[in-house]
């Protein structure tokens, strides 16, 4: 930046007003990009709020940023001050913030157009898998080619800027730096003290909340509140009470204020099952990212989804499903533990989460042989250590040999790969005389979307819409191939999804979002039919250890879709803050600072009006969620003591 001459009528200017301009500016813009890409008509009435808080956040984010560099402005000798070598530090250290906020920028374009919020938890997650997530980043964009053009953008900025201002220089009297002191103490604090992160709601627009709010502010606050304390921060009950409230929905565990703990082996179920014999086996297919919205079976006219249609017309069709939550690892959870999810941090990325309840623990005992196979590297987002804590055997990408993998990106391998080596995993269970239970965890239906040519009609990378299709193609050859081997009569299949591909909408809990499918498969046990009543994620591991006629259904929140009793037809959907119950047309929502809302929910469209909260139904959310995360908490989510 040496080579900048500074025009003869420039206007002397502080250093850091020039700065402090300067990040405004680029934070504002950034927030109008935004509202643009949201849909300014998504967001309507509630634009003032974007920018008017948004402003208020970008300041209480400049008052940490300007407070070092004030002390340092402060500590300067005079003399260095006025030297030619600080003029040319000055406009370098210029450029360097005009490229760092610039990088950051785009980063939350980025960031907003896959997850459709500011940076959040996810965001610090991601600082951990830097491998799969640079990987991811290189795969999907010219990054070469963005870099080069922020180093551009930002040096044209300070040559703008340097045609029109300079830096003031002049000697400082001591009580001005005192006084620099002083505000390089005050502004942190005054931040700390009067800027709270839940200042971004109150428009009535998720979309507008989450635009209001700044990128490093929601950042740090994530950082903070990665693991929620339920006790301190959501409305709660006397457990006692709680527990009265689950025993009246059907929930069969061991209320948690009994000082008891639960066996492992309690007595087989007795309800009724619509299959013509017991299956021996169970796969279940956890699909990446599959929306109900993409499959034919649930209204989609794009036919991407061929296979699974075919499997939905042959098999049991469950019509209303819906996810816990937005990451693989909060439907790991659900799907292997039945519990709702806890606020914050999933159980499968927590500490002490090994010998809990899972369909792995109890099964084992009982002489099925657990299985987890993943496309990936199972170490990402603590996979391994979880299912490996929780007596599954684990098979991941490091298990596959080199010659059955034909492609491959930054997530893992082509999912017909994945099939082609479950296969012969299960085989070789099936050969030692062993009946498994086998939990399978694609890849492929995520960005970059990348995946083998010939395959499907949509060249690689073929985004959302080629990823959907290829895993569905994949599906299909998986089924073809196992209809091949002896211990396919007595195996039900499961294909379900992890979580749906977006959960942006105008509400923070958007239900349609949530909506996932779920396909049971068994033609020679299971009549092809369609179950109406609306079920959660966290009931299939119950139903699974009763189709299977073993023992332990009891230890989970959620119940088998067979039980003798009348349906819930309930769901937990939430994020990672806000704790959502959907019962009939009424979704009541938990979020912190012990705050409970509700909201009608319009059974053909979806869409969700705020409405009186109902008590009755604001203690059957408060009773489940305060008790799944005690539970936890005090170690009462094992099936038996650690060993």
């Amino acid at each position: 930046m040496t080579s900048i001459r500074p025009a003869p009528h420039r206007r002397a200017l502080p250093f850091l007003l020039v700065a402090s301009l300067l990040t405004v500016t680029i934070w504002t813009l950034l927030r109008l990009l935004l509202w643009g890409i949201a849909g300014p008509g998504d967001i309507g009435a509630a634009t003032p709020h974007v920018f008017v808080r948004g402003l208020w956040f970008d300041l209480a984010v400049l008052a940490w940023l300007v407070a070092p560099l004030l002390v340092l402005s402060a500590l300067l000798p005079a003399r260095l001050r006025a030297s030619r070598f600080m003029a040319r530090l000055r406009w370098g250290a210029l450029w360097l913030m005009a490229a760092l906020l610039l990088f950051g920028a785009v980063s939350e374009v980025v960031f907003w157009e896959e997850f459709s919020t500011r940076f959040n938890f996810i965001a610090v997650d991601y600082l951990i898998y830097t491998q799969e997530v640079i990987g991811n980043i290189m795969q999907s964009y010219p990054v070469g080619l963005i870099v080069g053009g922020i180093a551009l953008v930002a040096a044209l900025i300070v040559f703008g800027l340097s045609r029109v201002v300079g830096f003031v220089s002049a000697p400082r009297r001591p009580v001005v730096r005192l006084a620099m002191l002083a505000g390089a103490l005050a502004l942190p604090a005054a931040s700390w003290h009067f800027a709270a992160l839940e200042q971004m709601e109150g428009s009535g627009n998720a979309y507008a909340d989450e635009l209001a709010g700044n990128g490093l502010y929601a950042f740090a606050a994530a950082m903070r509140r990665n693991e929620l304390d339920y006790e301190r921060w959501y409305a709660t009950l006397p457990q006692e009470e709680a527990d009265e409230v689950l025993l009246d929905l059907h929930v069969e565990r061991l209320p948690l204020s009994s000082p008891d703990r639960p066996s492992a082996m309690d007595d087989p179920p007795h309800d009724k099952v619509p299959f013509s014999r017991r299956p021996r086996n169970v796969v279940l297919v956890t699909i990446e990212s599959m929306s109900a919205e993409f499959v034919g079976a649930y209204g989609s006219t794009e036919g991407l989804t061929p296979e699974l249609d075919r499997l939905a017309a042959d098999g049991l069709r469950f019509k209303e499903v819906y996810a816990t939550g937005t990451r693989t690892v909060r439907g790991l959870e659900a799907l292997s533990l039945g519990t709702p999810p806890v606020p914050g941090q999933a159980i499968v990325r927590r500490t002490h989460n090994n010998n809990l309840s899972t369909l792995g623990e109890l099964l084992k005992p009982q002489g099925v042989v657990p299985m987890f196979i993943y496309g990936g590297y199972g170490y990402f987002d603590n996979m391994n250590s979880y299912f490996r804590g929780n007596d599954y055997l684990i098979v991941d990408r490091t298990d596959f040999p080199k010659d059955s993998i034909v492609f491959e990106n930054v997530w893992g391998v082509a999912d017909e790969v994945l099939y082609a080596n479950a296969l012969k995993a299960l085989n070789d269970k099936a050969a030692a005389g062993k009946p498994f239970f086998a939990q399978i965890m694609t890849t492929s239906n995520h960005r970059p979307y990348t995946y083998p040519d010939g395959r499907i009609d949509i060249a690689s990378p073929g985004g959302r819409r080629g990823g959907v299709k290829y895993t569905d193609w994949a599906i299909g050859e998986f089924i073809r191939e196992a209809k091949k081997q002896p211990w396919f009569a007595d195996t039900l299949f499961v294909f379900v999804a992890d979580h749906c591909a977006s959960v942006a909408g105008r509400t923070r809990l958007p239900v349609a979002k949530y909506r996932i499918p779920l396909i049971f498969y068994a033609p020679d046990m299971l009549q092809a039919g369609e179950y109406a009543h609306r079920v959660s994620q966290i009931d299939l591991a119950p139903t699974l250890i009763e189709i299977m006629g073993k023992n332990g259904d009891d230890h989970f929140f959620g119940r088998s879709f067979f039980e003798a009793d009348a349906p819930l037809d309930r769901a937990f959907i939430s994020n990672y803050q806000d704790l959502g119950y959907l019962r009939g047309d009424l979704l009541t929502v938990l979020s912190p600072r012990r705050v409970v809302r509700a909201y009608k929910v319009n059974p053909v469209t979806f869409e969700s009006t705020p409405t009186e909260v109902d008590p009755q139904r604001a203690r059957e959310a408060i009773a489940y969620y305060q008790t799944a995360a005690s539970a936890f908490k005090q170690g009462r989510l094992h099936a038996i003591e650690a060993r």
